[in-house]
């Protein structure tokens, strides 16, 4: 067992975010990778997505220095045919394994992702409302539905919906609140700050301490989670949190997450492309000192990589419309 990765501002490595395809069959118009489709149905992986030996062995890699929880994200990797097996073989090595899809492949998938060892899935859902919810992700909201509810039904719980907080789905969120909250806990909501750095030139940003402080107006009960120290406010029986990056040096400075691309090249800031470290090829010690190199190069991207940018206060934030009332 090799010593608990740390980098040089004593963050303890914990988390392993390991992406598997950036194909997607969906088309959200905020997303930086535009969707790479169409994908209509899954498919075998692409020559340069990692198979599912190389994604094992950095799975075993990451299990010998303490890594505690991976998550599986894309693109959307439902798009794979081989993703029960990848998640079969990863919770021989690590048990806590949960994936992040748009969770319109998700209904015929879920039982056997859910035998394989999946524990949890994130489904990405910017709108209850379908008309909304086809403008923002271009595809159907009916089979993300569909596929909510056999996560549900297959245990694949607590199911946590990611809503990006952006001009487009503010007017959506109290509809979404209503949504988890009639689910009898067993839906969570995550409201994800829009990231204008990683989709250059649009800025569709809202003010998410506005809706901070909006959340915390309504909320029963406020707690701070270690990751990131995301806020998650106890609304009618259920849980919502909050993740807001954006010129938050407190959010980077909490972060225990190194990640993979699909070409298994290790990444240690998601803001960041200039930190990659390809795996390929490697042997078993130069996997490891790949491990080594890339968390001992990471930095907090707010406050260190990045050290010029507006500060936030949050004490200062006005309403916004139409938060402002209820």
């Amino acid at each position: 067992m090799e010593a608990m990765l740390v980098d040089a501002f004593g963050r303890e490595v914990t988390d392993l975010r390991i992406s598997v395809t950036k194909r997607c069959n969906f088309g959200c118009i905020y997303c930086h990778d535009e969707g790479l489709g169409p994908i209509l149905r899954p498919r075998a992986p692409h020559d340069e997505e990692m198979t599912v030996d190389e994604i094992e062995r950095i799975v075993r890699t990451a299990r010998e220095f303490g890594i505690r929880t991976i998550k599986y994200t894309g693109g959307e990797p439902l798009v794979r045919t081989d993703v029960e097996e990848i998640v079969a073989r990863t919770v021989r090595q690590i048990p806590d394994v949960s994936m992040t899809t748009n969770g319109s492949m998700l209904a015929r998938r879920a039982e056997a992702l859910r035998n394989a060892g999946l524990k949890r899935v994130n489904v990405s859902m910017d709108a209850i409302d379908p008309t909304a919810f086809r403008e923002i992700r271009k595809g159907d909201l009916h089979p993300v539905l569909e596929g909510v509810r056999e996560a549900l039904r297959v245990g694949l719980v607590p199911v946590k919906l990611n809503m990006v907080v952006f001009k487009h789905t503010l007017e959506h969120i109290p509809a979404m609140l209503d949504f988890v909250g009639n689910s009898d806990g067993h839906l969570k909501l995550q409201l994800i700050q829009f990231m204008p750095e990683l989709v250059d030139p649009k800025d569709w940003s809202v003010d998410i301490d506005a809706v901070k402080k909006w959340l915390e107006g309504k909320a029963e009960k406020v707690l701070v989670r270690e990751m990131h120290h995301r806020r998650i406010y106890l609304y009618n029986g259920t849980e919502v949190e909050v993740v807001d990056p954006v010129y938050n040096e407190e959010f980077c400075f909490n972060c225990h997450r190194i990640r993979v691309t699909h070409k298994g090249e290790l990444k240690g800031c998601l803001n960041r492309n200039d930190d990659l470290i390809p795996t390929r090829g490697l042997d078993d010690d130069g996997l490891r000192k790949a491990f080594r190199t890339v968390v001992a190069q990471r930095v907090p991207y707010y406050g260190v990589h990045v050290k010029e940018f507006p500060r936030r206060d949050g004490d200062a934030a006005q309403p916004v419309f139409p938060l402002s009332a209820g």
